[in-house]
């Protein structure tokens, strides 16, 4: 069985930088897909970035691009997530997640997914 554990969330003021962490317990587990997603207070889960395992392709959501960073360390099983320049509408529980195998949805749908950490909160101060 696969475990997510998140780490990194916290409270920060706009502006401010948080880096956000997820580790995949199975050492033998290998996913194509590894990625983070966000639920907003009150809004739906929402696709925040992903990077797939060979070529390490990454995915960000058109809110997040230039501001956040997605790494991931094949070794270690590990995917990080580096967030600058935050903003209040940042504010949401961060979940890591991973796609096992690639399927015909798109990579940020969040169906593929079949393994999830237990979100980690991040709260952005104006």
């Amino acid at each position: 069985q696969v475990q997510l554990v998140e780490s990194g969330g916290g409270l920060v003021q706009a502006g401010g930088s948080l880096r956000l962490s997820c580790t995949a317990s199975a050492r033998t587990y290998s996913a194509y897909a590894m990625g983070w997603f966000r639920q907003p207070p009150g809004k739906e889960r929402e696709f925040v970035a992903t990077i797939t395992d060979i070529v390490g392709a990454t995915y960000y959501a058109d809110s997040v691009k230039g501001r956040f960073t997605i790494s991931r360390d094949n070794a270690k099983n590990t995917v990080s997530l580096q967030m600058n320049s935050l903003r209040p509408e940042d504010t949401a529980a961060y979940y890591c997640a991973t796609m096992t195998r690639r399927t015909i949805l798109s990579i940020t749908d969040h169906r593929p997914y079949d393994h999830w950490g237990q979100g980690t909160q991040v709260t952005v101060s104006s």
